[in-house]
């Protein structure tokens, strides 16, 4: 057996939580109205298609990208466009989305909804990009990029590695585990077709050693797919952050300011290979996802494919919630943001839905820090945390920006293991916003 991978600077073992490990994917109902943001990607929202009024089905195009750096929107629902204007988001912002009201479920008839897995690969580098792009395909994991601008290699570029990014490390969330336990032969001709759009062979499907029925299914399968690779990780976090995955698993170190490409990888979310392979395969544009419903503050954990636009309150009331909830997150306890609008709807990049009692997410008073270090030896960027607060408190941004705060992946590492409770984190968000924002 091939030896455990890791990163080696930093990181830390929190508790798992994935007490919906064992619940198989299941279709969330259908929404009375869904809510579609025009904007679930980085970058320019996407310009909308459509009026009050228009009747879509299940894969129209509603937004077309706008620019480079957008994506194309489609409808998760069949039904009557009812508004077009600002809505809010989970986190209390407003944005431009469109309401549907759900009036059946009539989908185009481009989209093959034939179970049966399409395994020939038969489109050009071109074509496969192009479908991806008019298929709305943007990273899964949580950001949300474009995927066509990732597999476009620029010219003077050169990739000879893809990763597969199976690890999903945060805490509660199991959605990547059961897809690749369900779906292992979708996820890996996935990467077949991303393989052919970058014009390589190679591709490693990176799996942490506590998914054995997943990486158990992904071996079974690889063994017909030349060129597809798993490799076992460390169950450590943030093993699922791009250059930490890409140190453990390729023994490459992505310099600061730099992107994987820089040192000849492409880094995709299994949920996005799996994208990939129902947008080439099966004409099936990105408007449903698989979310994992959980948290201590829920009574029935799932794991749900939903539509997009479907109200994370359906989702909720589904799972039975618990009376004292303290805190609604959506994305893992990590890295996940809190919710304000729990109405707000699932987009493209909601990985999960976390309810959290008031127990779990009391918040103790700071201590004075002590110089202990705990946050340096747990940085997986090899930052110095305590002193990047000590210069925010301070409004010495630029000081804070000498020591690489720039460099920071936001894990939450330093905040989690701190003794005295310092919220070292948000001190390193607010130094990178007060940088930016100067600039």
């Amino acid at each position: 057996m091939s030896k455990i991978k890791t990163f080696h600077v930093g990181g830390i073992h929190p508790d798992k939580f994935k007490i919906s490990s064992e619940a198989a994917i299941s279709d969330a109902p259908l929404p009375q109205t869904a809510v579609i943001p025009v904007r679930q990607h980085i970058g320019a929202p996407a310009k909308i298609l459509v009026k009050k009024g228009d009747f879509v089905k299940v894969g129209s195009l509603i937004a077309d990208a706008d620019g480079i750096i957008s994506a194309d929107v489609h409808s998760s629902v069949s039904g009557e466009v009812i508004k077009v204007e600002d809505g809010e988001t989970s986190g209390g912002y407003f944005e431009k989305m469109i309401t549907i009201r759900v009036e059946g479920d009539e989908w185009e008839e481009s989209i093959d909804r034939n179970p049966e897995i399409n395994r020939e690969i038969t489109l050009s580098s071109e074509e496969i990009i192009n479908i991806i792009r008019q298929s709305g395909v943007v990273g899964m994991g949580g950001a949300g990029f474009p995927t066509p601008v990732k597999v476009d290699v620029p010219e003077g570029k050169k990739v000879d590695c893809l990763i597969i990014n199976g690890i999903e490390c945060e805490p509660y969330l199991t959605a990547d585990d059961r897809l690749m336990q369900e779906c292992a032969e979708q996820i890996v001709i996935g990467a077949k077709i991303l393989n052919k759009a970058l014009g390589i062979q190679k591709a490693i499907i990176a799996v942490d050693e506590n998914k054995q029925k997943a990486i158990e299914n992904l071996r079974k399968i690889t063994r017909s797919y030349v060129g597809v690779n798993v490799e076992v990780c460390d169950t450590k976090y943030p093993q699922g952050a791009e250059k930490q995955l890409i140190a453990a698993v390729t023994g490459r170190e992505v310099p600061p300011g730099c992107l994987p490409i820089d040192v000849n990888c492409v880094v995709q979310n299994a949920g996005t290979a799996f994208a990939v392979y129902e947008a080439v395969q099966k004409k099936k544009p990105l408007f449903e996802r698989i979310v994992t419903v959980s948290g201590d503050g829920i009574e029935n954990p799932m794991n749900l494919r939903v539509r997009i636009g479907t109200p994370a309150s359906d989702l909720i009331k589904l799972c039975r919630p618990k009376s004292d909830i303290g805190k609604i997150i959506f994305g893992g306890p990590m890295m996940g943001t809190a919710v304000i609008n729990a109405d707000a709807p699932i987009t493209k990049t909601t990985s999960g839905v976390l309810l959290m009692e008031e127990k779990s997410v009391f918040v103790p008073e700071e201590g004075a820090c002590i110089r202990c270090a705990t946050c340096v030896n747990v940085c997986p960027q090899g930052l110095e945390p305590y002193a990047i607060a000590e210069f925010t408190r301070n409004g010495e941004y630029q000081e804070a920006k000498k020591i690489h705060v720039l460099d920071c992946i936001e894990c939450g590492c330093c905040s989690y293991s701190c003794p005295a409770r310092i919220s070292l984190l948000d001190y390193c968000k607010l130094a990178k916003y007060e940088i930016r924002k100067k600039k």
